[in-house]
């Protein structure tokens, strides 16, 4: 490790934590159908919108009426997104002939796409027209970017209000969102990456001759549009099959660390949304508090075993000095190729701009850790945020039986009802990561897939259906997804982890709005401090760790104590 590195990460944070409250404010502002910078052109559009649309905005919604609005939404969008990769060769904008895309894969990247998974089991620049690259998959990242934000805020308005029968209006939440957030921002990164020189066009791919005299065909086309919406949405759907470790994708170090930043920035920020909906910041900062003692944890440990190499080469006298650089690039280094992993595994962002596979065997069970604690970390935009919001129901929970007292968070009581709606949330990802690991650890389909024997090839598989059940959507690497096998039951558990947690959080929200705002009293436990964010954090690690354990000790654990007495897989 080096101080260079460590003044990168060090950079990296502090921007993050100056982004936090002015982007909080905006978001807060946005949502509420307060007046903001843009109205002046946006409103107009906004008010379109709704009468084109026959939706009253001010029109408040129950949590099961919106729950509805939602899946009714993503049912429309799903049939939208298979038809659209089904027929694709039939289609326009295809300048290199793409065939249609297979039944089973249509319907596993339909999902992933709806679901912000973005979980990819084919190369995008060999499979995808332009067509389906934009009306289909970046679309389909604006609209399940804006669902995360939109079901945050919903949960949001739970803890906020007062004797209410309605958590918003999930439409209008949708409009704003993507109207006056997600658009103007990606539009404003999007010039900025083809500054970096990043393609932006619809010309056919080019052939080159290498200095060898070979042949080689570079692949181009609507690029940056999807790099700016994959990243800010946290959706992680690389245009190209390396993702951001492709120079066309990821051409600078400016443009590594604006790519950083913008799969922390609205996360973050809607932590500070959070305390000011519920009238004290305080609370926002406590949960980007505990958000962040874990993100750093993940850094550290990834970084040191990054950094100190593979052991077994330097027994044989070779430099390592640089760290473990196998399958990285070598302009990013060990240090910002452990910084991103973990950003993205923190924040439900499928991005990588390194082969994982080829991690350390520690380093490479942090990024699983960050997702296998339910993406809270950050999150997936609004996912991270309501995903932190179920654990400190819990985390009260535990609170309240631990001194004998009715536990309540920020003014509202925390009953049987919200505790049983929350650990149905929390525990339907495990159920789908270790019900089908198992699974295809067992039956020769899934066999099939790891390229790797022992530990390891253990590890690919729990990380496919970990990312795919976390709705994160990066790779391990080394494992063969583009089957029957692995593209349906990675399709159910994307679809999992994502509407089995909604629908409960939606009915916590819809319980809580109902609830009186208990006033604070001597007995009240302090929700804003340091005691409270050890909680949280405690809760988070106790329920992943008695869950996870016994799958980390199979795969990355076992991996390491066997690469240490010189033993690969």
């Amino acid at each position: 490790m080096t101080l260079n590195g460590w003044a990168q990460i060090a950079l990296f944070c502090g921007l993050v934590l100056l982004l936090t409250r002015p982007l909080g404010g905006y978001l807060d502002n946005v949502m509420a159908g307060r007046r903001t910078l843009l109205s002046p052109v946006l409103r107009p559009v906004e008010r379109g919108f709704y009468r084109l649309a026959g939706i009253d905005p001010s029109e408040e919604q129950s949590w099961w009426v919106y729950a509805r609005a939602m899946v009714v939404f993503h049912i429309v969008g799903f049939a939208f997104l298979y038809f659209l990769l089904r027929l694709q060769d039939l289609l326009p904008l295809n300048p290199q002939g793409m065939s249609a895309v297979a039944p089973d894969l249509a319907g596993n990247t339909a999902v992933s796409f709806l679901t912000n998974t973005n979980w990819q089991s084919y190369g995008g620049e060999t499979t995808m027209s332009y067509l389906s690259q934009m009306a289909g998959l970046s679309v389909q990242n604006f609209l399940s970017a804006a669902t995360g934000i939109a079901l945050a805020v919903a949960l949001v308005r739970g803890f906020a209000r007062a004797e209410s029968k309605g958590i918003g209006n999930f439409w209008a939440d949708m409009v704003r969102v993507t109207l006056y957030v997600l658009l103007p921002f990606c539009l404003l990164l999007t010039v900025f990456y083809v500054w970096q020189g990043v393609p932006q066009n619809l010309s056919s791919y080019v052939e080159a001759t290498t200095v060898e005299g070979a042949k080689q065909t570079i692949a181009q086309g609507p690029v940056a549009s999807q790099l700016a919406i994959k990243m800010l949405g946290t959706n992680g759907g690389g245009f190209f099959n390396a993702n951001s470790a492709h120079p066309y994708e990821n051409p600078t170090a400016l443009s590594n660390l604006v790519q950083m930043l913008s799969i922390f920035a609205i996360g973050a920020a809607l932590t500070n949304l959070f305390g000011r909906a519920v009238g004290d910041e305080r609370q926002g900062w406590a949960i980007l508090a505990a958000m962040s003692v874990l993100f750093l944890a993940g850094v550290v440990v990834c970084y040191w075993a990054e950094a100190g190499g593979n052991p077994l080469i330097g027994a044989l006298g070779v430099d390592n000095a640089a760290g473990n650089m196998e399958g990285k690039e070598v302009r990013f280094g060990a240090p910002l190729s452990a910084l991103f992993a973990v950003i993205t595994t923190a924040a439900s962002c499928g991005a990588v701009n390194a082969m994982l596979d080829s991690f350390m065997p520690l380093g490479g069970m942090v990024p699983l850790i960050n997702m296998l604690l339910g993406e809270i970390i950050i999150g997936g935009v609004g996912a991270g945020l309501y995903g932190m919001l179920l654990f400190a129901v819990l985390a009260i929970f535990l609170a309240g039986l631990m001194v004998g007292r009715t536990p309540e968070y920020v003014g509202k009581k925390i009953e049987a009802r919200e505790v049983k709606f929350t650990m149905l949330a929390i525990l339907c990802v495990p159920l789908a990561v270790l019900g089908f690991t198992a699974l295809a650890s067992v039956v020769p389909a899934g066999l099939a897939g790891p390229a790797n024997a022992g530990p390891h090839g253990f590890s690919e598989i729990l990380y496919a259906y970990t990312s795919a059940a976390a709705n994160n959507g990066s790779a391990f690497g080394g494992l063969t997804a583009n089957t029957v096998f692995y593209n349906g039951t990675l399709a159910v558990a994307m679809m999992v982890g994502r509407f089995a947690i909604i629908i409960p959080m939606l009915a916590v929200a819809g319980a809580l709005a109902a609830k009186r705002k208990a006033a604070a009293s001597a007995g009240t436990f302090p929700t804003h401090g340091p005691l409270f964010v050890g909680l949280l954090v405690g809760a988070v690690l106790i329920v992943g760790g008695l869950t996870f354990l016994p799958a980390l000790a199979l795969g990355p654990i076992v991996e390491h104590f066997a690469l240490l007495a010189g033993t690969l897989f």
